[in-house]
């Protein structure tokens, strides 16, 4: 009876036992390497041929999704390289041609500066307050007489004007 529970339980699976766990067992190293796999071929049709299947090898399909993530990492590679010195360098240069604009800019000013510092140098003197005085706005000083210059009229007499056609009105009946 005792015979007839053991038969009817099913085993216990026992996990596969590694290298390493073997080495721990039995202190030693094991230095034969396992032979190869051999795959049994399938036989060849009488016409020489082997049946293709539509489906690539498992290796095969490896082999692409390898290179497939190769090139897409490589391509994320790329961009962040872009993004990592191409268009800094880009707003690099237009901060130096914003530079050089502001630069030509500050020099017109620097230019215009100097020009109103010497004319308010020049114009710190009253013999310069005078003449501006006399010339520009007609002033003169207690006791002086004005007298105004007239320009001589043009030489080229007026150019005739010619009335514009008219048009007569219908006669009335």
């Amino acid at each position: 009876m005792a015979d007839r529970k053991r038969a009817a339980q099913p085993r216990k699976r026992q996990p596969a036992k590694t290298a390493a766990s073997r080495r721990a067992t039995t202190g030693t190293r094991r230095t034969t390497r396992a032979k190869p796999r051999t795959v049994a071929r399938a036989a060849t049709p009488k016409n020489g041929r082997r049946k293709t299947s539509s489906r690539p090898t498992p290796t095969l399909s490896r082999h692409r999704r390898r290179v497939l993530l190769r090139l897409v990492l490589g391509g994320m590679v790329l961009v962040a390289l872009l993004f990592a010195f191409v268009f800094p360098a880009r707003t690099l240069l237009a901060q130096r041609q914003q530079t050089e604009k502001e630069q030509h800019r500050l020099e017109v000013l620097q230019e215009q500066n100097s020009k109103l510092e010497a004319e308010t140098r020049r114009l710190q003197n009253d013999v310069e307050i005078e003449r501006i005085a006399r010339e520009q706005y007609n002033f003169v000083r207690p006791g002086e007489r004005p007298y105004v210059v007239i320009p001589p009229p043009t030489t080229a007499p007026p150019a005739p004007t010619t009335p514009a056609p008219t048009t007569s009105p219908a006669p009335k009946r």
